[in-house]
């Protein structure tokens, strides 16, 4: 059986940065569909839906629409939450943005998220001897997250191949 070649996957994959989001109020159906269409290449389990959205402002993960639309701010958290969602519970998510807005501001933080998940998705897509560094000092917060897009990546990368393996 022949190893599947995943080095060629994620390569170009970029994350809109903060700025890159949209600035004009998205209603719930198109934040959904942007939120999809940025997260496509990394596959189905990384999906949004309307029911999420609603689900995550009942429980106050992220901040009620302000007449119907959402805002930059609140499409930087559902790309963070879909992401991650897969390896911390919500409950912990809430934690983690707590942690955050004590020590970053949200642009900061979440720029900070894409550079790193880009980062280590060439580090383990690529098999990289090494992993690149990203930002400033590396506190206990950036490492937290740092291991929750290894286990992410991780995770992802084991799908991708059996999957290909199965081609």
């Amino acid at each position: 059986m022949q190893r599947p070649d995943l080095s060629k996957m994620f390569v170009n994959y970029h994350l809109p940065r903060f700025h890159e989001l949209p600035d004009m109020g998205l209603f719930l159906e198109q934040t959904v569909k942007y939120v999809n269409q940025v997260l496509l290449p990394l596959g189905k389990e990384f999906t949004l839906t309307q029911t999420m959205v609603s689900n995550y402002v009942k429980q106050k993960i992220i901040a009620n629409p302000q007449q119907k639309t959402y805002t930059r701010q609140q499409i930087a958290y559902l790309i963070y939450i879909t992401i991650i969602k897969n390896v911390v519970s919500l409950k912990d998510i809430t934690e983690m943005f707590a942690i955050q807005k004590d020590e970053y501001e949200l642009a900061v933080a979440y720029d900070y998220f894409c550079a790193e998940l880009e980062n280590v998705l060439c580090y383990v897509f690529q098999n990289q001897p090494k992993l690149s560094y990203i930002g400033g000092p590396l506190t206990q917060s950036k490492l937290l997250l740092k291991n929750a897009i290894m286990a992410i990546v991780y995770q992802l990368y084991l799908n991708k191949y059996l999957l290909a393996l199965k081609c």
